[in-house]
């Protein structure tokens, strides 16, 4: 009986193991609003460089309308990995009480220098030279609150303009903002790549600032994730981090610049030979190690709050948790 015992109590104990070998790789939910602007679905279409998918984590992508939705996912439990803004990072922990939610990555940065920054049309023949001569202008942005607005009124303010009182802010989507410019039914236009190639502003517009006139060099978008989630998968999302690095280096390498085109293009429906500025010095910034810029982001945060979107200062540290990016870096030394 003890012998019997004995045995099936081993061969309980290799089963366990056996189970323990075919655990369930961790589902990653991760989000992106515009394919090619976003790195999520471009992470998707390199999948083959990565050496842990499958294996310890599988990743799950979500198209969402904007941030808002992202936030109400994260609060819901329906959403791992969320790409914010320095605009709503307040928004999701102080409106949304997402208290452990983590900056944990780089997206992109605006402004860096020998990089692009987001920038600003008017009419050449509007007669509008300087900041000061929006007085009593019609201004288009994409968002009220979103980050190129906010560093919009940003330089306004340095300035001495203020909205309303000075001047008037209207919402349109980036596509329609070279139109939008050329009927004259505003004044000013927010432009963002690609859109910000529109030939339009090369013919009938010129650039009057770029964001950095409002808020310097900006750590524009970052990953986000929910304290608990990190805690519980450390090793798989170092795992993650260590695939996501590889393949964003991959992007960035300019000898890989026709394929990533050809990539873009089956996205967006495109020619390829439209993306020459894809990942270059015509571009945003983005670290090849995935670290975000901290100190700028506490800057753009501190801004934010002064315009009065954010109800309290938020102490950007607290809420960042850059460990896995960083171990996930040393492995590819």
């Amino acid at each position: 009986m003890r012998i019997l015992k004995s045995v099936i109590a081993l061969a309980a104990a290799m089963l366990a193991m056996a189970t323990v070998g075919r655990a369930e790789p961790l589902k990653i939910r991760h989000s992106y609003v515009v394919p090619v602007a976003n790195w999520t679905p471009l992470l998707t279409a390199k999948k083959d460089l990565a050496k842990h998918w499958g294996k310890s984590y599988l990743m799950e992508e979500t198209r969402y309308q904007g941030t808002p939705t992202m936030i109400t996912a994260l609060a819901t439990g329906e959403l791992d990995i969320a790409v914010l803004a320095y605009s709503t990072l307040g928004l999701a922990i102080q409106n949304a009480g997402i208290d452990d939610l983590r900056v944990v990555a780089d997206e992109f940065q605006d402004g860096a220098p020998g990089y692009y920054s987001n920038q600003y049309f008017v009419r050449t023949d509007s007669g509008i030279n300087k900041i000061e001569d929006l007085k009593g202008k019609v201004l288009a942005t994409n968002t009220i609150g979103s980050g190129i607005d906010v560093a919009m009124r940003a330089a306004l303010k340095k300035h001495g303009l203020i909205d309303k009182r000075d001047y008037t802010v209207i919402e349109a989507p980036f596509p329609t903002m070279a139109a939008m410019l050329k009927e004259k039914k505003a004044d000013l236009v927010s432009g963002v790549p690609p859109f910000s190639f529109n030939p339009v502003f090369k013919t009938d517009a010129k650039v009057l600032m770029d964001q950095t006139a409002g808020i310097g060099r900006s750590q524009f978008a970052f990953w986000t994730m929910r304290k608990p989630f990190i805690d519980k998968n450390r090793a798989a999302l170092v795992d993650f981090f260590e695939d996501v690095i590889r393949i964003e280096r991959w992007y960035l390498d300019p000898k890989n610049h026709a394929e990533v085109a050809k990539i873009a293009s089956g996205f967006l429906k495109v020619p390829p030979e439209r993306f020459g500025w894809l990942f270059t010095q015509q571009d945003y910034y983005r670290d090849p190690d995935a670290k975000p810029d901290l100190a700028a982001l506490q800057r753009n945060v501190d801004t934010v709050t002064e315009l009065g979107f954010f109800r309290a200062n938020l102490d950007v540290k607290k809420h960042s948790d850059l460990s896995l990016v960083e171990e996930a870096a040393k492995r590819l030394k």
